[in-house]
């Protein structure tokens, strides 16, 4: 009960609770990944880019789609999550910084709250590690996570 008052919760409610924001997050992540190589397709998407002021636009478009499919697949399962939640981090800093900087929050006004929520996601389960249910604790063994495993 103690960590109603700010403790630590048990650690297998913590890796339970990581696993989830992974899968969901890593499967937000894939799906946007997904959406810009299928549906869009690269040349698409770097036109959409253009259209939004995005800087080289085919390139970052081609590093949009392979990072949020790629590290969101990673961080889905846990997989060098450090590099995966920084790829991510970087890639939604970016969409912030190139689209969405001075716009309002809500998404329905082309605003900020995904690209805030996801960055922020991202971030914490880089902070934290992506907790003993993943790919990186089974090849790493114990350190991998320890600081949210504790």
């Amino acid at each position: 009960m103690n960590w109603l008052l700010g403790k630590r919760m048990p650690t297998v409610v913590q890796d339970v609770v990581l696993l989830l924001a992974r899968i969901i997050l890593g499967g937000v992540f894939v799906a946007h990944g997904w959406q810009k190589l299928t549906e869009f397709g690269l040349e698409g998407t770097g036109a959409s880019f253009d259209q939004m002021g995005v800087p080289a636009p085919q390139a970052a478009a081609t590093f949009a789609a392979v990072v949020e499919l790629g590290a969101g697949a990673a961080l889905l399962v846990g997989l060098l999550t450090p590099v995966a939640a920084t790829l991510l981090a970087l890639n939604m800093a970016g969409a912030w910084l190139f689209v969405h900087r001075g716009t309002e929050v809500f998404v329905a006004d082309n605003g900020w709250e995904l690209v805030g929520a996801l960055l922020a996601g991202a971030v914490v389960i880089g902070a934290v590690g992506p907790g003993r249910l993943s790919v990186d604790r089974l090849i790493g063994g114990a350190r991998v996570g320890a600081t949210a495993a504790r």
